[in-house]
């Protein structure tokens, strides 16, 4: 990446600096998975819970954090998410029960992370 993007979007620097995240949220029945990534995984899972204009959060009711991993390069979370995307559902579950065996929601853990 060339450096002088930077000087137009100067957010980019900072979203790269940080790195980033993968994350899962679901609903409480745990019967719908929504897959996402974010530089500022806190305030987005609390955009997730208080924020309804997503149509597909407000209509499967994806509230829940129950799987998150962090990435050095926005660009390395970018591209987990797509991998996951693709993946089986059975293989999602078993990542996500071996980080999170109780399915609990883990806001409260996430909420001072950047």
């Amino acid at each position: 990446m060339s450096l002088q993007i930077f000087n137009f979007f100067p957010h980019l620097y900072d979203m790269i600096a940080k790195g980033g995240y993968t994350y899962i949220m679901s609903n409480k029945l745990r019967t719908v998975l929504y897959i996402g990534v974010t530089s500022n995984l806190s305030a987005r899972v609390y955009k997730h819970k208080t924020d309804t204009d997503s149509a597909f959060v407000a209509r499967y009711k994806c509230f829940d954090i129950i799987y998150y991993e962090f990435h050095d390069r926005i660009e390395s979370a970018i591209l987990r998410e797509k991998q996951l995307k693709k993946w089986k559902r059975e293989w999602k579950e078993k990542m996500i029960t071996a980080f999170n065996p109780q399915l609990l929601d883990l806001s409260e853990q996430v909420k001072d992370l950047v």
